[in-house]
């Protein structure tokens, strides 16, 4: 009798395991591929984002010949709010979108891409300035190397991220039911916040700590 009563403790024990086992494999999902994806996009950029960050880092102060940081360049501090606010304008659009604002979706969406556009506008001016008035090119010296190879890969990603912005917004002016590509427009936002949390780090290496 004792021996069939451990038996059947055993089998309860067994059958709670069970119906747990089950209770967790009924509530695990594989996670979405779409988001697996541009994580592992932001991940990848990220490390190469790096490289070119440490490559300015130490071959700062480098430089044989002129000109250095410190006579040509400017902190943009214009540019620099406009990017930063598009984070902004952008969690704004992606919730209007959600709460089927259509109206407010447009406004915010486009006020993100004139922010980004400032944003380039002003990068170009600045690079203009240099090669121009400061002849500072790519080839100058290490300064410029590093400085157009970092800043410009930020600003190719700005480029990528403007032209999905307004590939959005024609669509949505054409008048396709763009809330149906909510979870597209969420892997957009946040290719853009990646951007400009970019931005704070180049910023805070070549205009603070570089200069």
């Amino acid at each position: 009798m004792i021996q069939i009563g451990n038996l059947n403790k055993h089998m309860s024990y067994q059958g709670v395991i069970s119906a747990d086992a089950n209770a967790i494999a009924q509530d695990w999902h594989l996670p979405d591929r779409g988001s697996v994806g541009i994580l592992m996009l932001i991940l990848t950029e990220s490390v190469l984002f790096s490289m070119f960050v440490v490559a300015y880092i130490v071959y700062n102060g480098q430089s044989n010949v002129g000109p250095y940081p410190k006579d040509v360049l400017t902190i943009p501090i214009l540019a620099t709010i406009c990017l930063l606010s598009s984070s902004l304008t952008i969690v704004l659009a992606e919730n209007a979108l959600k709460n089927g604002h259509l109206g407010n979706f447009k406004l915010w969406w486009l006020a993100t891409i004139a922010l980004g556009l400032e944003f380039l506008t002003a990068t170009a001016a600045e690079w203009r300035h240099l090669i121009v008035d400061e002849n500072l090119t790519i080839t100058t010296n290490l300064f410029g190397t590093t400085y157009y190879s970092l800043v410009g890969l930020h600003a190719t990603h700005v480029v990528v991220g403007m032209i999905f912005l307004l590939l959005v917004m024609v669509a949505t002016l054409l008048g396709r039911n763009v809330q149906k590509q909510e979870r597209r427009v969420k892997f957009l936002s946040w290719y853009w916040h990646f951007v400009d949390a970019v931005w704070v780090v180049v910023f805070t290496v070549v205009y603070v700590i570089g200069r």
